[in-house]
């Protein structure tokens, strides 16, 4: 008797134990399987996991170290140490977009590497971009990707972050095109932890946002991220904002045209026409040419003599007349 009650004992013990496993199963994966499931991240147990590693140490060692460097350096400090790795990326752009074979943009970011090295003390200063050289962001898994190679799922890097799984060998290769990687030991490792500390530096701003904004930092970052990834293999969209003019908007007839409206076409102004704004003029506004408000001749019944208008007045002033037309004037 006791033999068995001790056998149904563990025979229960172990039934409990299996019900733990599969219920700790279940909400590991629970998020991944719910209606709000994201079919591009498969692996968002593992990846949140990852996330949580990476964010508590960004916010006790990152965060502080780079808050300690904004705090206690000069802001041109900090704006040079940033154009001196912004100009050794510079590098892999020119790689990938070789490797894409645009030419044109190749051409550029060895145009900016040179300038910027020769006359911008070493790429301190960034001379390039004010010059008209366009800066450029390419690197390995953005060629896969012009090539036609898919993203597959999302992927969340241990300390380097978000990622995917073809992006994931952007890591493996384009440093292998950043001359920091063939530094001495002595020099190669100190560059990549400024470099870190001042990229983080860059993003105190936008994490600070993230922190107070986003619901759900995780689902945030990956959205973001795909988003931008996109936008970066695709070109982004056009260089200029959309044209919310209205299409059947026009002058009336006798008013004249905004100031920069006779500009020749393509050329830069700052009227409302030129740039495909609506014109808001009032119709029924018509002063004397002289004023540069109206363009029509007067009316005949205008020609007659008139008393001045006092100098106060609405119409003395070219302001639209609202005057009322069931009022008679005095005598009639």
């Amino acid at each position: 008797m006791k033999w068995g009650s001790t056998a149904v004992t563990a025979r229960a013990l172990r039934r409990f134990g299996m019900s733990l496993a599969i219920a700790g199963a279940l909400a590991t994966t629970g998020c991944a399987t719910g209606p709000d499931r994201n079919a591009k991240d498969p692996l968002e147990p593992m990846n949140r996991k990852i996330f949580t590693f990476n964010d508590t140490l960004d916010t006790y060692v990152a965060k502080p170290v780079a808050q300690f460097y904004v705090d206690y350096t000069p802001s041109p400090f900090r704006t040079a140490v940033s154009n001196f790795f912004s100009n050794l990326g510079d590098f892999s752009n020119f790689a990938n977009n070789l490797l894409q074979l645009k030419i044109t943009d190749a051409t550029q970011d060895l145009m900016r590497i040179a300038m910027n090295s020769l006359f911008g003390i070493g790429g301190l200063i960034d001379i390039a971009s004010p010059a008209g050289l366009p800066k450029h962001h390419q690197d390995f898994g953005l060629t896969l990707g012009h090539y036609g190679m898919p993203s597959g799922p999302y992927l969340v890097l241990p300390l380097l972050g978000p990622s995917s799984f073809r992006d994931s060998t952007t890591w493996l290769v384009d440093w292998r095109v950043n001359p920091v990687s063939y530094a001495d030991a002595g020099i190669r490792w100190p560059l990549y932890g400024v470099n870190f500390v001042s990229a983080r530096a860059d993003l105190i701003g936008a994490t600070d946002l993230l922190s107070a904004a986003a619901l759900d930092k995780y689902a945030f970052v990956r959205d973001a991220y795909t988003q931008r990834r996109q936008y970066l293999l695709t070109g982004g969209g056009a260089s200029s904002l959309p044209d919310y003019g209205d299409e059947g908007a026009s002058a009336p007839e006798g008013a004249s045209a905004p100031e920069g409206a006779s500009a020749p076409e393509g050329s830069s102004g700052g009227g409302s026409r030129e740039q495909g704004l609506p014109t808001y003029v009032d119709p029924g506004a018509a002063a004397s040419p002289a004023g540069g408000v109206g363009g029509k001749s007067p009316a005949p019944e205008e020609n007659a003599p008139k008393a001045q208008p006092s100098p106060s007045s609405s119409k003395a002033q070219g302001l639209p007349q609202y005057d009322d037309p069931a009022a008679q004037p005095a005598g009639k």
